[in-house]
This record gives structure tokens, sequence and C-alpha cells, in this order.
């Protein structure tokens, strides 16, 4: 999988990973830690298990799989949706915590790699990621002094991070200097709004945190960053308006900062905001302002979904450029029939998502449709009602929201073609949550 996408390496904005790390997860052996792989691959490197041929059929259920033909068409749709439209890509790791996925998104030409925390920032690290985006404050003083000492080694490593707070630039700049920090550390005033998470929420406020930073030795102020999609969950004109109110909002800071040449420390001025609902608007809005780089963070689009993303990708509303397919599917097998209407399959809360929608079900491994409807999740069961699946078959899921996925495996298996009647395992992707 990985060597069709290293082709496209040509055209990588420049950063990668430590490409000797991500090739030292094939020598892993495998063992009973990683659900789902079966016990006739424990003690074998992930490479000479998949030397072998495995198929789907030798793997237990429940089980999350990747499809390679997905995988692949996502990742150059979106490469070549944000080169066209002019911003740089930074997608949000966290959805998979995958350094082989990064690594490959990056090799298409993404920016940088965005993630949401300190741990999450270690293992891009250990890995050898040198742009990253910290979509978030970093306060704890720990983690600051490793940030420090982090970018003092290596001159080849840019990161940036947010603030939203005079407090916190105080903080940051104290525990930065406490640490003896030698780099200034890049951050950009987050843009919140109303019912939002963080971020400011006033131009007032976001031009007193403006001035903060630039007047914080240990920081320097690089333009402005937020998060739209907390604010809006569907693609009606009310949800539209709102997130065109917030991208507004963060435009008027930019030109106020502008004004006030709090933004001249910069190298490069960067705006950046984009999930992966409502990119297009952040494009036509932000992708235009003068003197500034845009930078999008979208992180579903390579997975994708059959549930939330689905429908209100920009991609399928009609943003130009081919719609995104699902990536991943669950697997699970039919345990029980106790009532005429009633199923159990063996995969429930602890293996598959359900915050953003229950699976649907698509087809048996076999490749026979299916209906029917799950209504519910236990911790290790789904309640399928209204289906003919039988006791013993094996029921493919349409699953929803991938960045609540990933977090359930581990080691998940990779197939060349979910819709064939025994798919082919290509690779195993390891993630670190």
């Amino acid at each position: 999988m990985l060597q069709l996408w290293l082709q496209d390496a040509g055209r990588a904005g420049g950063v990668g990973v430590d490409r000797a790390k991500v090739a030292e997860l094939a020598a892993e052996r495998i063992d009973w830690r990683f659900k789902a792989l079966p016990s006739s691959a424990w003690g074998r490197t992930v490479a000479e298990y998949l030397a072998g041929g495995p198929t789907l059929d030798d793997f237990g259920t429940p089980l999350l799989t990747l499809d390679q033909g997905a995988l692949d068409h996502n990742l150059r749709t979106m490469a070549d949706w944000s080169a066209q439209a002019g911003a740089w890509l930074a997608p949000h790791g966290k959805t998979t915590m995958a350094p082989a996925l990064w690594q490959a998104q990056l090799d298409a030409g993404a920016w940088a790699i965005t993630l949401a925390n300190l741990s999450q920032l270690h293992v891009a690290r250990a890995f050898g990621v040198r742009r990253l985006v910290l979509a978030n404050t970093l306060l704890d003083p720990h983690g600051l002094a490793w940030l420090a000492r982090e970018l003092d080694s290596d001159p080849e490593f840019w990161f940036v991070c947010w603030v939203d707070s005079v407090a916190a630039v105080e903080q940051m700049d104290r525990a930065l200097r406490a640490a003896g920090a030698q780099r200034p550390v890049d951050v950009l005033v987050e843009v919140g709004g109303p019912g939002g998470r963080t971020g400011v929420r006033d131009l007032d406020t976001g031009a007193a945190v403006a001035r903060a930073a630039a007047a914080a030795p240990t920081l320097r102020l690089t333009g402005l960053g937020g998060y739209e999609g907390v604010l809006a969950h569907d693609a009606g004109p009310a949800a539209l308006a709102k997130v065109e109110r917030y991208l507004l909002a963060v435009r008027e800071l930019h030109a106020r900062l502008r004004d006030e040449q709090l933004l001249d420390q910069a190298e490069q001025v960067l705006l950046s905001a984009g999930g992966s609902s409502y990119f297009d608007q952040v494009v036509e809005l932000l992708g235009a302002v003068p003197g500034t780089r845009l930078v999008l963070r979208s992180g579903a689009y390579l997975i994708h979904d059959d549930g939330l993303y689905h429908g209100l990708s920009p991609l399928a509303r009609g943003a130009g450029g081919r719609p995104l397919r699902a990536a991943m599917h669950g697997w699970a097998r039919v345990l029980s029939h106790p009532e005429p209407e009633l199923v159990l399959l063996d995969g429930g809360k602890r293996d598959f998502p359900f915050d953003e929608g229950l699976p649907t079900v698509q087809r048996t491994r076999a490749g026979r449709p299916l209906t029917g409807t799950v209504t519910g999740l236990n911790d290790q069961h789904a309640y399928l009602r209204g289906s003919t699946a039988r006791i013993g078959e094996v029921v493919r899921l349409g699953l929803s929201h991938p960045c609540t996925a990933f977090d359930r495996w581990t080691m998940i298996p990779v197939v060349d073609d979910a819709d064939a009647p025994n798919p082919r395992v290509v690779d195993l992707v390891r993630t670190f949550f």
C-alpha cells in the first residue's frame, strides 16, 4: 500500500516522517495484544505475516478494516482539491494516530500534521515529524520544557500552537523562560464562537492576546487559528450562515492585528481553520486574505465514512472534485437469533463508533445483500432488527465518524478491495493512542 503512495513523493511539502522509524513497524511481532488478528499469526513479524498472503477470512470478529482503493482515492482527491484551492493542508493526525498514514499524507503534498495534545506530539516526534500544528494551547510546564528541548536540538523542527488568553501567554512565557528556551514558539491567536470551545469571543480580547504574544520574548505571533466545525453540525442555511459569520470574524480580527502591525514579526502569516465539513467556506472567505497563507486542518477526509461525513463533506455537496469514499468498515458475526425480528452481532461500543450515528448494515462478507437496522449497541453486542442475517454469518457494517473508530484498534488490516468476496489483506496499520 505505501509503495503506491510513495510514488507521489515528488509532490510532498518537503517535510515527512522518519522513514526508518515507520519501516520498523513491519518488524513488530504480532501477538495477543492485537485484537482480531488470528493466533496463527502470533510470533511472526508484520512483514512475515503479510508475505503469506492472508485474506479477510483468516481474521476474527469483531473487526475494523481499511480499504486500499478508497484510501488512495481520498488521499489524491483532497491533495488535488487543496492544491487547486491554493491552500496548505495540515491534516489532523488525531483521527488515525497512525504514522504510516501520516507519511502517506505528507508524501502526497500535505504541509504539516496537526495534533491535539501533548501525548500525540510525543508520538509524532518519536516518528520524526518535523512540522507540527497543535490545534490547542500547550500550558503543561513539563510539556513546554520538552518542546523547548525539541526545538533547540532540531533546527528543522517547526511548531505552532494556539493561545486564547493573556494568562495563557504569560504562563507559556514563564515556563519557556524557566526551561531556558532558545528558539521562540510560534503561536496563533485562537478565535472561538458563542457556545463553542476554546478561543477568544470578541475582537478586543483577541487584540489583547495578540499584543501579549507579540511582546513575549519566548513567543512569536504568527497569525490566527480556529475551528468552525464545533459551531454547526449540518449543511442547512442556518448552519452555513453561522460558519460564515465566524469566518468573517476571523478575517476582521486579522485586519485589526495587521493595522496594529502586530503580525510583522511573523515570517509567514498563517490563517488556519477548516475541519472536514466546511473547508469550502474556509477557502472562500479566508483563502484570499492578502499577505496570508491559509492552512486547512481537515482530519476525516482520508478515512471518510458511511455516516456523518458521507453527506456533510463539501465534496459531497458540490464543492468541486470527486466525492470521497468510505475507507473503513466494521465486520461482526451473527451470534444469536433469539426473537423473530432480533439478531445479535458480536461487535459493540468497544469496537465501533456510535457517537455520530449507529453502524449500518451493508451485506454479508460473502457478498449477500442484507437489510435491517442496528438499533442499539452494548459494550460487545449490536442489536440488528428486521434482518435475514443467519447465525454464523459475518456482516459488513458501514460506520460513522472515523475519529472515534481508530482509538479502539491498535493494528488495523488494510484490504485490497472491501467489496470482494474474500478480500486480500495487504497491510497492517499500527496506531498509537
